[in-house]
């Protein structure tokens, strides 16, 4: 991806704030007295403590900022007629123009989604199963000695066919809708399959395992 969109933005931003400011000080206001107000009217946002920190979204909601922590979210917030107006007043889109970004922005999401999707689905099934499968069979006579492998293996199965099912309902009545059935439903049960397998990746004979791993990512040059 570019950069030049969100330098776009930024730069629009920054234009809007100094063009408030301008306003101010050319309706005659003194320097001192309008950055005074520009501050007044924006100290909500400011916060010089960690933005990472699970106590943030907490503050940030107390100060009634939104927190727009997801793609969908963020989208959808983007085409608000607030941004427009924004956008049309610096000359930068026309309303028509920000709904059209603010389409091709869920249709990008839909479709990278759904291919993330289907990709987790065969790299499951042509993958991960017949390794666990496989790595089961070396317990066949000493069941006792398999532990935990039978309930997450086949949780690795129940949790690829609900994910499954869920790919087959995903409404097409329009890109907006699409996007948060993606972002809500399907790609948390994404994470309940990831969670298992990155379980998996611990209990199967490291020789059968089908995918390289963080550690050979990583390290492998070194050998």
């Amino acid at each position: 991806q570019g950069c030049a969109m969100p330098v776009a933005i930024c730069n629009t931003m920054f234009a809007a704030g100094m063009a408030h400011l301008s306003g101010l000080l050319e309706g005659g206001m003194p320097l001192r007295d309008a950055v005074a107000k520009v501050y007044r009217e924006n100290r909500e946002i400011i916060f010089t403590g960690n933005g990472y920190s699970k106590e943030w979204p907490k503050e940030a909601a107390k100060r009634g900022l939104p927190n727009l922590n997801t793609t969908p979210l963020a989208a959808q917030q983007f085409s608000s007629y607030k941004n427009k107006s924004v956008f049309k007043e610096m000359g930068i889109f026309e309303p028509e123009e920000v709904d059209a970004r603010a389409e091709l922005m869920f249709e990008d999401y839909n479709c990278l989604l759904g291919i993330e999707a289907q990709t987790m689905i065969r790299m499951v099934e042509t993958g991960i199963l017949p390794a666990c499968a496989k790595d089961l069979s070396n317990y066949r006579d000493a069941p006792e000695l398999a532990g935990e492998r039978p309930t997450v293996y086949k949780s690795i199965v129940s949790e690829l066919a609900r994910l499954k099912e869920l790919l087959t309902k995903v409404p097409h009545g329009g890109v907006e809708d699409e996007a948060f059935y993606y972002c809500e439903t399907v790609k948390p049960a994404m994470e309940a399959v990831r969670d298992l397998v990155d379980k998996a990746e611990g209990l199967i004979e490291a020789d059968l395992y089908p995918y390289p791993t963080y550690e050979a990512l990583c390290y492998s040059h070194w050998v």
